[in-house]
C-alpha cells in the first residue's frame, strides 16, 4: 500500500548558532515523530523538536561516524516509509557537501515524499561571522567551494589557481591543510595570498586565525575541528572587520541558566547587546495541573487567586483546559500578579490582573495585597517555594489555600555544555533552583573568578551565594530586561 502519512524534511541546520535555523526548518522539528542529527548540530536546537520526539544521533564528525551514510539512509527511508515524519537534520545545508542529495535519491527511488528545507550553508556565514566577506568589490568577484577531503578520504589534487576560484574557500580541511597549501602553491597561488582558518564559526567557542597562505597551515594547527579555510584578498578584512557580532557585549559569552521553555526572552535580550548565548538550562519545569481546582468551586472558593510566575499560570490554565474551562471560571474573584511577566502571561489568557506589588517580589506582594484580613486566598506556587509568602498572608490574616502547580527538577547538562558554561564571561540565575541545580551538575568543578555569577533578585543572590561563595551583580529589579543590565555593568 502506498505511503500515506510519512514524510521526510532534509533541514539544513546552519553552520552552528541556532539562530541561524530557518523558520521552514523550526516548523519541520515541531512536527517530527523522529529526528536524526549529525554530530555538528547543537543541543540548542534539538530543543525545537516536538515532546516526545525520538532524537536519533548519527554521528558523522571527521573520523567518527557513529553510523555510516548506507545505514542512515536506510534508516530514515524505513522510518518514512513505515508512516512516520523524519526529520533528517544535517549542518549547513543538506546539497552542499552534506550528501543531502543521496538520502533525497533513496527517497524518491521508495517512492516516498519528502521536502528539502536549504539551510544557511557554512560555506559563507562562516567566513561572514569571522568579519570575511567571501566577495568584496576591489577584492573578488566571485568565490569556490570545495571539501577538504574526497570520497577516498584524501585530499583533492586537482585545484584551481587564484584567476579561476576567486576566493577558496575549504570545508572540512582540517587534517589535510598542509598538503592543501602545497597543491595551492603549486596550482598558482603566491604564498603570500592572505588566508584564515575558522574553527567552531558562528558559535561562542569560534577561534579564527589569519596568515599568509604559505604559513596558514602552522597557524592553525592548534584549532579544534569543525575548520573553514579561506583563501584569497578578502581574508585580510578579518583584522579590520573582526567578528561579525557587535554592540557593548560583542565578544563576550553569557550563560543562560532557565529551563529550556523560557530561555528565548533573556537569550534575544542579551544577543541584541552583542552577547554570544550559551543556553544551559539547568532546571526543568513539571507542570502539574491535576493538583489544581479548576471546577465550579472556582468562581467562589476563594477572594484572591495569587500568581507568583508564568509556570502558575500556565499550570493554572492547563488545568482549566482540561475540565473544559476557561477564564471566566474565575468569575469574580481578584487576581494578583507578582510582577509584569506575570501579569503578561495572564493577559495572553485574557486576564488583566487587579493587583500588583510596586516591587516584583513576593515580600512585596505579600506587604501591599489589599483587602487581606479574613479574605480567602488561592495559591498556586512551586513545590519547591519556601512558606515566606503564605506565613506573611496569614499573619495579616489571610487564610491560605496553598496548591503545588508544579515542580522545578534538575536538568541533566552534557559535559560540553558544562565545559562552555565554566569558559563563559558571565553566568546568569534567574531562581534560586538555578544556582542549587547548576551547582549540583558541576560536581567537584569550581566556576574560575574570572566568571561573573549574576543574579535577578535578593532571594536568588543568597542562593548563588550559598552555592558559589560569591556574587558578581544583582539586577536593579526582579526583570529580565535588568538582569540583561546588570550583565552589561558586570562586564563592563
Amino acid at each position: 500500500m502506498p505511503n500515506t502519512t510519512g514524510h521526510a524534511w532534509l533541514v539544513g541546520a546552519g553552520p552552528g548558532d541556532p539562530g541561524l535555523l530557518t523558520l521552514a526548518g523550526r516548523e519541520a522539528l515541531q512536527q517530527a515523530d523522529a529526528v536524526l542529527y549529525d554530530a555538528l548540530v547543537g543541543p540548542e536546537l534539538l530543543r525545537f523538536a516536538r515532546p516526545g520526539a525520538e532524537l536519533i544521533p548519527v554521528g558523522k564528525r571527521a573520523g567518527a561516524h557513529a553510523m555510516p551514510q548506507e545505514e542512515i539512509t536506510r534508516l530514515l527511508v524505513d522510518l518514512t516509509a513505515a508512516g512516520r515524519r523524519v526529520v533528517r537534520l544535517k549542518g549547513g545545508d543538506p546539497y552542499v557537501f552534506g550528501r543531502g542529495g543521496e538520502e533525497a535519491l533513496a527517497l524518491r527511488e521508495a517512492g516516498l515524499p519528502f521536502t528539502v528545507v536549504p539551510g544557511v550553508t557554512s560555506a559563507v556565514a562562516v567566513p561572514a561571522a569571522a568579519g570575511i566577506p567571501v566577495t568584496h568589490r576591489g577584492l573578488a568577484t566571485r568565490f569556490t567551494v570545495l571539501t577538504g577531503s574526497e570520497h577516498t578520504g584524501e585530499a583533492p589534487a586537482d585545484l584551481p589557481g587564484p584567476s579561476a576560484a576567486g576566493t577558496l574557500v575549504i570545508l572540512m580541511g582540517a587534517a589535510a591543510l598542509p598538503v592543501l597549501v602545497e597543491r595551492l602553491l603549486a596550482a598558482g597561488w603566491d604564498p603570500a595570498t592572505p588566508a584564515a582558518s575558522i574553527a567552531n564559526g558562528t558559535l561562542p567557542t569560534q577561534q579564527a586565525v589569519t596568515a599568509p597562505l604559505a604559513g596558514i597551515a602552522e597557524a592553525a594547527a592548534g584549532l579544534p575541528t569543525p575548520l573553514i579555510t579561506v583563501v584569497g584578498p578578502v581574508a585580510a578584512l578579518a583584522e579590520r572587520l573582526g567578528p561579525g557580532r557587535f554592540g557593548p557585549l560583542a565578544g563576550r559569552t553569557v550563560v543562560v541558566t532557565r529551563s529550556r521553555s523560557q530561555a528565548s526572552q533573556l537569550s534575544e535580550a542579551l544577543r541584541a547587546l552583542g552577547a554570544a548565548v550559551v543556553e544551559a538550562p539547568a532546571i526543568r519545569i513539571e507542570l502539574h495541573p491535576e493538583r489544581l481546582i479548576a471546577d465550579e468551586r472556582a468562581a467562589s472558593r476563594w477572594d484572591w487567586v495569587i500568581f507568583t510566575s508564568q509556570n502558575a499560570v500556565a499550570a493554572m490554565f492547563a488545568a482549566l483546559e482540561a475540565a473544559g474551562r476557561d477564564a471566566r471560571a474565575f468569575g469574580g474573584t481578584a487576581i494578583a500578579a507578582v510582577g509584569e511577566a506575570t501579569a503578561e502571561a495572564l493577559r495572553a489568557r485574557g486576564i488583566r490582573a487587579d493587583f500588583l506589588p510596586s516591587r516584583a517580589t513576593s515580600a512585596s506582594l505579600a506587604a501591599q495585597l489589599p483587602r487581606v484580613a479574613g479574605a480567602r486566598v488561592y495559591l498556586p506556587i512551586s513545590s519547591l517555594a519556601g512558606p515566606d509568602l503564605e506565613d506573611a498572608l496569614r499573619q495579616r490574616g489571610a487564610h491560605v489555600e496553598r496548591a503545588d502547580a508544579y515542580d522545578t527538577v534538575p536538568e541533566a547538562l552534557a559535559p560540553e555544555t558544562l565545559a562552555r558554561v565554566q569558559a563563559a564571561d558571565a553566568v546568569t540565575f534567574t531562581s534560586a533552583s538555578t544556582a542549587r541545580f547548576l551547582r549540583a551538575a558541576l560536581g567537584e568543578a569550581e566556576l574560575p573568578p574570572s566568571v561573573r555569577l549574576v543574579s535577578i533578585g535578593p532571594a536568588t543572590s543568597a542562593a548563588v551565594r550559598a552555592c558559589f561563595g560569591r556574587l558578581d551583580a544583582e539586577a536593579a529589579e526582579p526583570s529580565l530586561p535588568s538582569l540583561a543590565a546588570a550583565v552589561l555593568e558586570a562586564l563592563a
